[in-house]
């Protein structure tokens, strides 16, 4: 007889879903997803931001690292703190715009990879472009999203040339 992980592990190391909120950073642990006993999606308790980010191991950001949010599109749903600071771009200038090309990701980004096959690619060296047209190298970690809406996570952090 052949058991799954979970079966040998026993119930108690079953995975517990892990939460962020990508405008303030603040992680969280919610088993159901939901907001107490009703139906409403999980929304960040500490700044009111409207929805959290479902990440299947826990992340932990660098201070200045700033979050994106995409559709399965890869159109911009929201914009958290951070990005404006390292990009000049304001939630209005990317709410709806693709995010390579809104930021002029250089070309060998893993979007495919991780919306295709719902992996994390971390690390990521990457450079983009800045509103005042400067490349600015970053490292970029990508988050496949684990609901129907099949988005994606983008995390900007500045590194040194």
């Amino acid at each position: 007889m052949h058991l799954t992980r979970t079966e040998k592990l026993g119930p108690y190391h079953q995975h517990v879903p892990v939460y962020i909120c990508p405008n303030c950073k603040r992680r969280s642990v919610d088993l159901d997803g939901y907001e107490g006993f009703t139906t409403q999606a999980v929304q960040c308790r500490t700044c009111g931001f409207g929805f959290l980010f479902r990440l299947l191991e826990d992340f932990y950001p660098a201070p200045d690292t700033g979050f994106v949010v995409c559709d399965r599109d890869r159109h911009v749903l929201a914009v958290g703190r951070g990005v404006f600071e390292l990009t000049g771009y304001r939630d209005d200038d990317l709410m709806g715009r693709e995010i390579a090309e809104a930021l002029g990701l250089s070309d060998e980004t893993p979007i495919d990879v991780v919306q295709e096959w719902g992996v994390r690619k971390l690390g990521q060296e990457l450079e983009l472009r800045t509103r005042a047209g400067i490349a600015k190298p970053v490292t970029v970690d990508f988050f496949p999203a684990y609901d129907d809406d099949g988005g994606l996570l983008v995390a900007l952090t500045p590194r040194q040339a």
